[in-house]
C-alpha cells in the first residue's frame, strides 16, 4: 500500500518522492550555508592569527578546525545533491507507472 501523510490519507508514489526531493534540497542548502559560514570563520581566525601573534597558536588551531568543518559541510552538500537527484529520478519513474 501507499505511504500515509500526516492527514492519514495515502500518498501517491510520485508525491512521496517530491517530498523527499524537497527535503534533500533543503538539507543541501543548509549544508552549503554551513560550508560558507565555517569558511568565513576560518578566514577570520587566519586574520586573527596574523593580527594577534601572542595567541597565534590558538587562532591557527581554530582556523584548522573551521576549515575541516567547512570541508565536511561541503561534502555533505554534495551528498544531499546526489540524494536530491535520485529522488527526482524516482519521482519521474513513479509518475510513469
Amino acid at each position: 500500500m501507499g505511504r500515509h501523510s500526516s492527514s492519514g490519507k495515502p500518498e501517491a508514489g510520485g508525491e512521496q518522492y517530491r517530498k523527499e526531493e524537497k527535503h534533500h534540497k533543503h538539507m543541501e542548502n543548509l549544508a552549503k550555508l554551513g560550508a560558507v559560514a565555517a569558511g568565513a570563520y576560518a578566514r577570520h581566525e587566519k586574520h586573527e592569527a596574523r593580527k594577534d601573534p601572542e595567541h597565534a597558536r590558538s587562532h591557527k588551531i581554530k582556523e584548522k578546525i573551521a576549515a575541516t568543518v567547512a570541508a565536511g559541510s561541503a561534502g555533505f552538500a554534495i551528498h544531499e545533491h546526489h540524494k536530491k537527484k535520485e529522488a527526482k529520478k524516482n519521482a519521474r519513474h513513479a509518475h510513469r507507472h
